[in-house]
């Protein structure tokens, strides 16, 4: 008897295609870039800053300014003992990116050795501290966005604040003034940032986790913004 011709499609033998590869994830420390950056041009934009950057304030508005990074500065870097054996935040508390030592040398230069005398943070900068300060003792990984936000800011586009305070004010190169701005045990910057965002992009964090870090780094920048529109309040522009 002949054999019956086959009803359907042939079948091809053997295995199925193979699954295409999954995308590769978009590293922790992009995530963070760009979901923060309408709250980082806001900081940037800020009218105080421009004015300060536009070379239109007077030396006395650079040392304010300068004031108020010494208490945000003491704030992360006086939880740096306590977080140093931290898992999360223990591998980014680096002694060469310590400023609260340059930043009162820069104080000194600015208002002489009675610098502290009468010093007090202006109310947001006091907010701004009492969080990080919040953070580095309930939340590691809520310090941690606070310190990224501050410290790789200063490297980058902190450069440009020292080169219009010596332009502007006549402070020597990377000397006395404009010490916070110079990170003399850091030889290379860009490898140094390289590595921190490694860091960033290994922390042993859950999804969820990162996304309250990456809206922690939001709401610094947004107390940033903060403190500069009161700074502005202090020092306007004449009309």
């Amino acid at each position: 008897m002949a054999a019956s011709s086959p009803t359907g499609p042939r079948r091809s033998s053997g295995a199925p295609p193979p699954a295409p590869a999954p995308a590769p994830a978009t590293p922790f420390s992009t995530v963070i870039r760009t979901a923060s950056h309408d709250q980082h041009t806001e900081a940037e934009h800020a009218p105080f800053m421009s004015n300060l950057l536009g070379g239109r304030l007077g030396v006395t508005a650079y040392r304010r300014y300068t004031e108020q990074l010494w208490f945000l500065y003491r704030a992360l870097e006086d939880a740096s003992g306590a977080l140093a054996g931290d898992p999360v935040a223990g591998p980014f508390l680096r002694p060469e990116l310590a400023r609260t030592a340059e930043l009162e040398r820069d104080l000194a230069h600015l208002g002489g050795r009675s610098w502290r005398d009468g010093l007090a943070p202006l109310p947001a900068t006091a907010a701004y501290a009492d969080r990080v300060t919040a953070c580095a003792r309930d939340w590691p990984a809520g310090y941690v966005a606070h310190h990224y936000t501050r410290y790789l800011g200063d490297l980058s586009g902190g450069q440009i604040i020292r080169g219009t305070a010596e332009k502007t004010w006549g402070f020597a190169r990377k000397g006395d003034g404009v010490r916070f701005y110079v990170f003399e045990d850091i030889a290379n910057p860009a490898a140094f940032k390289r590595a921190y965002r490694a860091l960033l992009d290994a922390l042993p964090l859950d999804d969820l986790e990162k996304q309250r870090v990456v809206d922690e780094c939001k709401l610094a920048f947004r107390l940033n913004t903060a403190v500069f529109r009161e700074l502005g309040e202090q020092f306007p522009l004449s009309a």
